[in-house]
């Protein structure tokens, strides 16, 4: 379950260096091959230290995938807040549009939550219930944005362009992500129709 701003623990530097040093290390790595001996070293803080701010590695890796909803939460945001005036067809062009500037990135290694799902195939581990928590956010956040536009049928459109979304991000790791814009927006035409068509 997501964390709100009451119930999150309060930052002090030590938290922050071992969140900043685990992020790094499990986006890189994968979380099943990073050990908490390794996180404590490279934050460079005590055993005690770590253990007064995460009880668990499980938690740890909780906070991570927190950070990471909250992260893409204001990214979308931003996003949404500076297209104010568009229509809603133009905004999900351009949200596609920022998750290609992502994966183009360096260093880009896939969506942080799809990364983590494969490493906990057991759907009942809290982490699992975190990744569910983004997707759902995320279908959400389409499903209202396909609404808006006048989709006949948002919620199935929606599913198609979360399967999307997931390639994409494969794509982007996988293959060359410089074409990626191009074969996005070939599908987002396909899926959407021309602007103006809510068949």
């Amino acid at each position: 379950m997501r964390t709100t701003a009451s119930d999150r623990p309060r930052e002090s530097p030590a938290r922050r260096r071992v969140l900043d040093t685990a992020t790094t290390l499990f986006y890189a790595h994968g979380v099943h091959a990073v050990g908490v001996d390794r996180i404590i070293a490279e934050a460079g803080v005590a055993k005690a230290t770590f253990y007064n701010h995460f009880s668990s590695k499980d938690e740890l890796v909780h906070a991570y995938l927190d950070e990471q909803y909250r992260s893409q939460r204001r990214a979308v945001a931003t996003l949404r807040a500076a297209s104010a005036d568009m229509p809603a067809r133009e905004i999900l062009l351009r949200l596609f549009d920022l998750m290609i500037e992502i994966g183009r990135a360096p260093g880009f290694r896939g969506c942080p939550f799809i990364n983590a799902a494969a490493e906990f195939p057991d759907t009942a581990h809290p982490v699992r219930a975190a990744v569910l928590d983004h997707r759902t956010w995320f279908r959400t956040m389409l499903t209202d944005l396909l609404t808006a536009a006048g989709d006949t049928r948002p919620r199935a459109t929606a599913d198609i362009l979360m399967l999307l979304r997931d390639g994409l991000a494969v794509g982007c790791y996988l293959d060359d992500a410089h074409t990626m814009r191009h074969i996005v927006r070939d599908a987002l035409g396909r899926v959407l129709g021309p602007p103006g068509d809510t068949a």
